[in-house]
């Protein structure tokens, strides 16, 4: 059995977690998935949006048991190589030129919550737990530490990294990890809901938006306003930019949402 599952539904691109007997905890093989499923998304401009999610009753349970008991007698070398595969998976699905929507159910653990963090949109089950529960094993949330920051902000991890508690959708949604919460039933037409309006914007600004967060995100904003002057200005004069500005004018739908 795979243990991610790529489907291609028109310009969506759905990778799908599919280890649901240990809750879709990942391993290096699933480490290795996720990576190639993110280079194939980056690489195909056909894709418009990635949605991740996890089969069965959880969305993703962080590192699998058996495969922390092999790190057990890792060296330090090799224990640098696993957690070096992991903030390479995480960076190439953080750096997607697309929109990542993230569908979760369930549970969400540790790396879980990594990679929840590393979404662009997160949609959860209102009976969805998360945790960043690292410490309770005598270890850290170090690789998906600074997407969670960035996310959930400094009070919140020094409070979550730091307990391990749990805590449920609303409280994720209140630091900022989670964006809409929905009844269980209701995942799938959130998640169609929240695709349709990414298909009603421009691929390119799309991509643009999203590097200018990146570039810009924590500084001043008399530091940037040649990065985003120079963001807005490339863009306005593009094909893209061109034919939206245009269709606003006349009063037409654009092209690519044709």
């Amino acid at each position: 059995m795979p243990s991610i599952l790529i489907d291609r539904d028109g310009a969506i691109l759905r990778i799908t977690l599919n280890r649901p007997d240990v809750r879709n905890a990942f391993d290096e093989e699933v480490v290795a998935s996720l990576t190639a499923a993110a280079a194939q998304a980056a690489d195909d401009p056909s894709v418009r949006a990635v949605v991740l999610a996890g089969s069965g009753k959880a969305f993703c349970a962080g590192a699998d048991v058996a495969w922390m008991a092999k790190a057990i007698a890792y060296s330090r070398r090799e224990n640098l190589r696993d957690a070096e595969d992991l903030a390479r998976m995480l960076e190439r699905l953080d750096t997607l030129p697309v929109p990542v929507i993230a569908r979760i159910q369930g549970s969400a653990l540790g790396g879980g919550v990594g990679l929840a963090a590393v979404c662009d949109i997160v949609i959860a089950a209102d009976d969805a737990v998360f945790a960043l529960s690292e410490v309770k094993l005598g270890i850290l949330p170090a690789v998906v530490a600074p997407y969670v920051l960035r996310k959930i902000g400094i009070s919140a991890a020094r409070e979550l990294f730091l307990t391990g508690s749990r805590f449920g959708a609303t409280r994720a949604k209140e630091i900022g990890l989670v964006h809409e919460i929905v009844p269980d039933a209701e995942l799938d037409a959130a998640v169609a809901r929240r695709i349709g309006e990414v298909l009603t914007a421009g691929p390119s600004g799309i991509a643009a938006a999203k590097a200018l967060i990146r570039d810009i995100a924590g500084a001043h904003p008399n530091d940037v306003i040649g990065v985003t002057t120079n963001a807005i200005a490339a863009q306005r004069v593009s094909e893209e930019g061109q034919e939206g500005l245009r269709a606003f004018l006349e009063k037409r739908k654009p092209s690519w949402t044709a």
